[in-house]
């Protein structure tokens, strides 16, 4: 008896599927709608422009004391993953950023949130000096070098390689010959500790030197080797050799004047 009732069914289904397989019971007006919208819309998709990837803008960092709650106790692993995660902003999908174009009031807050994480931590500070601070805009390769020197002061005796590097580039790109020996002063007073090699340290006399200021040069010079400062022998010879050129150097100037 099931049968016999599910077998029309069955017919009625098989009948209206056969009929919903042929086109010629649709009516020639709707295919050519389909066919003409189908059409317009290829047409559209070919003459549209390609899309073009836009840079988000870097947010602002969250506090030291919300980033450290984030950490779940272990600061320095979420230090290395913004530093990591930083770098490649720059990097974003369909498009490749310059550095020039990123906000560097942002950029130095994220590389300081990042140091204060994980205070032994180098790499913000190479990225500082020798990523963001290779920009051609001279404005923001100040702000870079500012931050080296600030960050620098913190921790003298571990930072100094960034603050030298950022001696070289004031006074070979910059050509600002103060500001380099401001910052070579600093490493000269602050970064006394034994692990600091002594061209690091002794890197304001050549800036003087350079910049004409031979007397003053000679003045730390004696200076140091009075107050017994200098403990390394090579240094130590280092100085008075250098310290004798200052004064045929300053010999030869008052005979030329």
């Amino acid at each position: 008896m099931l049968r016999a009732w599910l077998a029309p069914l069955g017919a009625a289904f098989l009948s209206g599927a056969t009929r919903e397989r042929r086109l010629d019971f649709v009516p020639w007006p709707v295919v050519l709608i389909l066919l003409g919208s189908l059409v317009a819309q290829l047409s559209w998709h070919a003459a549209a422009p390609d899309p073009k990837a836009r840079a988000e803008d870097l947010s602002p960092p969250p506090s030291v004391r919300v980033l450290r709650m984030a950490s779940l106790g272990d600061s320095i692993v979420l230090a290395k993953f913004l530093m990591l995660w930083l770098q490649a902003f720059d990097n974003q999908p369909g498009i490749s950023l310059p550095f020039s174009r990123l906000d560097y009031a942002r950029v130095e807050a994220w590389l300081g949130r990042i140091l204060a994480l994980d205070p032994r931590g180098q790499y913000p500070l190479l990225a500082a000096s020798r990523l963001y601070g290779t920009v051609t805009v001279e404005l923001k390769k100040r702000r870079m070098l500012d931050f080296v020197y600030r960050q620098f002061l913190d921790d003298p005796n571990r930072r100094w390689r960034w603050l030298a590097h950022a001696v070289i580039v004031a006074k070979h790109q910059l050509k600002d010959m103060p500001l380099a020996l401001r910052y070579a002063q600093a490493i000269t007073a602050r970064a006394t500790g034994p692990s600091v090699p002594f061209w690091a340290r002794d890197m304001s006399i050549v800036v003087l030197e350079d910049m004409g200021e031979l007397e003053s040069a000679r003045l730390l010079i004696g200076g140091l080797i009075a107050e017994g400062a200098i403990q390394d022998p090579h240094e130590l010879r280092f100085l008075e050799r250098k310290l004798e050129e200052l004064q045929v150097k300053s010999v030869e100037k008052s005979t030329v004047r």
